[in-house]
């Protein structure tokens, strides 16, 4: 049995057909839904995770392979295997690898294609690389104006990592791109980004973006950025 069957089996062993039915109705799988087609085996993440140490050496061609199987757990533990083999590339300076890792993330967004298999990854392997290769942060801007729904999703969390780092402003600067953007999972994301900003960093920085935008923001989008502050300050954004 080779590697690839030896994860499939393995991920089998710890499906659960009970979760996979709350999982599929959760990530919105139905026909016309953004997660249309995609096959859940109804996997806890911290399964998925112990699975994922066993299999750190898997060569890229594998991890491509299970990238392009239409069941979720498969292309998530592929995508949580790459994160791992990033971070000890990073740990061992070893830039070659960190390089071929984000060429490679890069090249297969197309199957990086819920909000969770982006979430868990971008801000770990995009952002991560970007924060420290500053000159190739121009690929942001070509996401944010993506007419994949997924590569404007990994724009804006991306800079998740940055935020991490006290920096705020390739958050700002893609907010800004994905102002007007028409779907709800890109609101949401924006909305959650500011938020971050203004906890981690400086909530007078994520008000001075508000104070420009917010009345052109979608309403989602809106909440979502002052989930966090008080009562009154949110009445203020809300009513005006």
């Amino acid at each position: 049995m080779n590697k690839i069957d030896k994860i499939k089996n393995d991920l089998k062993k710890v499906s659960s057909k009970k979760d996979a039915q709350i999982l599929q109705r959760f990530f919105k799988i139905k026909k016309g839904e953004y997660g249309e087609g995609d096959v859940f085996l109804g996997i806890r993440i911290p399964k998925q995770r112990e699975i994922v140490k066993k299999y750190l050496d898997l060569d890229l061609k594998s991890l491509e392979i299970l990238l392009k199987i239409n069941i979720h757990e498969y292309r998530l533990t592929a995508l949580l295997i790459l994160v791992k083999k990033f971070e000890l590339a990073t740990k061992n300076n070893d830039q070659k690898l960190r390089t071929e890792f984000f060429k490679f993330y890069l090249k297969n967004t197309k199957y990086i294609n819920n909000w969770d298999l982006v979430d868990l990854t971008a801000p770990k392997i995009i952002g991560a690389y970007l924060f420290k290769n500053q000159a190739e942060k121009k690929i942001l801007i070509k996401l944010a104006k993506s007419k994949n729904l997924w590569e404007r999703r990994i724009a804006i969390i991306t800079t998740f990592h940055f935020i991490y780092q006290g920096k705020y402003r390739e958050t700002l600067k893609i907010s800004r791109i994905l102002l007007n953007d028409e779907h709800d999972l890109i609101h949401k994301a924006v909305g959650w980004m500011l938020r971050e900003v203004g906890k981690k960093i400086d909530q007078k920085i994520e008000e001075q973006f508000l104070q420009k935008y917010y009345q052109k923001m979608p309403r989602t989008m809106l909440r979502y950025a002052i989930e966090k502050f008080s009562e009154k300050k949110r009445q203020y954004y809300l009513k005006k």
